[in-house]
């Protein structure tokens, strides 16, 4: 390893895997009125004394500055030195005048799914910028164009994608990701376990689940599981579609012939699980480890695959068209279309 590798590895959180691409994550596509420069408005209230809605030309206006950052996702992926550029948070603040009781921050996206994320105000001030471009171009659409925000300092579901509204609050409140993923609030990538909240069943019920001759009403409920330890699992029924088995222990698990589609395992450890035969079209694997795994006659068809470890894995007749988000690295131990990284 030169110096350089050297230097790149001491940048990376616990548990990161370093990545050349910009992976897509979370939601991809907003509304139409996002995209229309002519109509866009970004709105500034809550606490503040002067209330504002900037337009398009009004934000265009502003001296924009560069920023050369570590980003840091969630599922795994960090992408080091990426140049952003756009304004600190302070100087669309600054003539709204923050009130005295304003202590977090809300930002909301223009989103079909009502996506917001919410910070303490001291940190967003100190680190959060507003951006329009990344590496000298406009920031594609399900990168948030025309404007997102950029807080480093946290797991990248902390920096919103196509930004509409500015609210400065007293209490905080919780974020898309934290109320539907159960995902951290605070979210530091450095400290290796402010990924997710903590699990999410008792002793009792996890017992129960294991025991489970059938998933339906899981399904139905659409739980979310959260670090359950189901190190050498044989489910009962092979019928494991649409679970959510969210930074799970998954190691040696028997799951041949699963029905695992649009199932949701992502950031679980799946080690050396035998997943021969498995169905897992749509499932979201990112940042699942699946090292020394069995994946034989698999299909991996349109799964999301950023950060997902595959070192070691048996692979052969693994069908994977159409996945998304591998990363280079990983792509050596499977049969790909994707361009690799340079």
């Amino acid at each position: 390893m030169d110096r350089a590798e050297a230097n790149a590895d001491c940048r990376l959180p616990p548990g990161q895997i370093r990545t050349r691409k910009f992976p897509v994550v979370g939601e991809t596509s907003p509304p139409p009125e996002a995209l229309d420069l002519t109509s866009w408005r970004l709105e500034v209230g809550g606490l503040v004394a002067s209330p504002a809605s900037w337009s398009w030309s009004d934000f265009a206006s502003l001296s924009w500055l560069e920023r050369t950052v570590d980003i840091h996702c969630v599922t795994g992926w960090s992408r080091l030195g990426s140049m952003f550029r756009g304004v600190p948070l302070t100087a669309v603040l600054e003539s709204s005048k923050p009130e005295v009781g304003a202590r977090f921050v809300r930002f909301e996206a223009y989103s079909r799914r009502g996506h917001d994320t919410t910070l303490p105000l001291e940190l967003a001030l100190e680190d959060t910028w507003l951006v329009h471009e990344v590496d000298g171009e406009p920031l594609s659409p399900e990168h948030g164009f025309p404007l997102r925000t950029l807080t480093p300092s946290r797991y990248f579901y902390k920096s919103l994608k196509w930004l509409r509204r500015i609210e400065l609050m007293a209490d905080d409140r919780l974020g898309y990701w934290e109320r539907e993923s159960n995902y951290h609030n605070v979210g530091d990538p450095w400290t290796g376990d402010q990924r997710f909240t903590s699990g999410s069943l008792r002793p009792e019920d996890a017992h129960r689940f294991r025991r489970s001759r059938s998933f339906d009403r899981y399904r139905i409920q659409k739980r979310v599981f959260l670090g359950l330890d189901l190190r050498g699992w044989r489910p009962e029924s092979k019928d494991l579609r649409e679970l959510q088995l969210k930074n799970c222990d998954m190691r040696g698990a028997d799951l041949r012939d699963a029905d695992l589609r649009n199932a949701n395992l992502s950031l679980s450890n799946l080690q050396g699980a035998d997943l021969r035969d498995a169905n897992a079209h749509g499932a979201d694997l990112e940042g699942a480890d699946l090292s020394g795994a069995d994946l034989r006659g698999a299909d991996l068809s349109e799964t999301l695959l950023s950060a997902t470890r595959f070192e070691g894995a048996r692979t052969a007749g693994v069908r994977i068209r159409g996945a998304t988000g591998l990363i280079g690295s990983q792509a050596l131990f499977l049969p790909t279309d994707e361009e690799p990284e340079p």
